[in-house]
């Protein structure tokens, strides 16, 4: 079996590989050729659709709507040069910390004006 991360690396290829093709014949095409803006209008619908599909009781719905806000997030990426393995490393990063130390970390650094 396939770890997540060689499947996240692989979709992330084959969104990079669609990036521009065709409109009419590829939907992250389609996504790409509407602009940032157009992406990440998406990621904002697909992330409603999380909450209501866990509002509603989760199961086989939110594994869905999950599916679909983390593709529509992997496009997102791509539009900005960036790819799962970036995720993964600031994850990797945060390991051993807990969420309070974390973010009282990034608050720091962003009152210093470093990056987040």
């Amino acid at each position: 079996m396939n770890s997540g991360n060689d499947t996240l690396a692989r979709l992330a290829e084959v969104i990079e590989s669609r990036r521009g093709q065709d409109p009419d014949k590829s939907y992250v095409a389609r996504l790409f050729s509407k602009g940032t803006d157009a992406i990440l209008k998406k990621v904002g619908e697909e992330a409603t659709e999380v909450v209501m599909a866990a509002k509603d009781g989760g199961g086989p719905k939110l594994v869905g709507e999950v599916a679909d806000l983390w593709f529509h997030t992997l496009v997102a990426l791509a539009a900005f040069d960036l790819k799962p393995a970036d995720v993964l490393a600031e994850l990797e990063r945060r390991e051993g910390l807990s969420g309070l130390e974390e973010f009282a970390l990034r608050k720091l650094r962003e009152r210093e004006g470093g990056t987040p």
